[in-house]
């Protein structure tokens, strides 16, 4: 592998990693919601399940961390890039939304009522 296709596999693992973070956190708050929901058709009191929701919260704060922590991961990345000299470099699609001919950017997901 010459150093471009190195710094691609590089960068795309760390995309690969950020949206799977993404995913989890978005499933882990589905079913939090979930249960809620739940909770509610079922017409029970806000105690039952109140252990297993507040265990599932801990989690998503703990994903928020490890999300922070891989932003930070990025921002080191691209000063160690810069550093060494590779100056910018970009990997291809990035998944990021794109504008309309207003300025505006698109919007591909919505959130959803449970």
């Amino acid at each position: 592998m010459n150093k471009a296709e190195t710094i691609a596999s590089v960068a795309g693992d760390l995309n690969s990693a950020e949206q799977a973070l993404d995913l989890a956190i978005t499933q882990a708050t589905t079913l939090v919601q979930s249960m809620i929901g739940a909770r509610t058709a079922l017409s029970l009191s806000p105690v039952a399940g109140a252990g297993s929701q507040t265990k599932a919260i801990e989690a998503i704060a703990a994903m928020a961390t490890a999300r922070e922590a891989l932003v930070a991961c990025h921002e080191e990345l691209a000063k160690d890039h810069r550093r060494l000299g590779y100056g910018v470099y970009a990997s291809g699609h990035v998944n990021k939304p794109s504008e309309t001919t207003t300025g505006e950017l698109t919007r591909s997901a919505r959130l959803r009522a449970v």
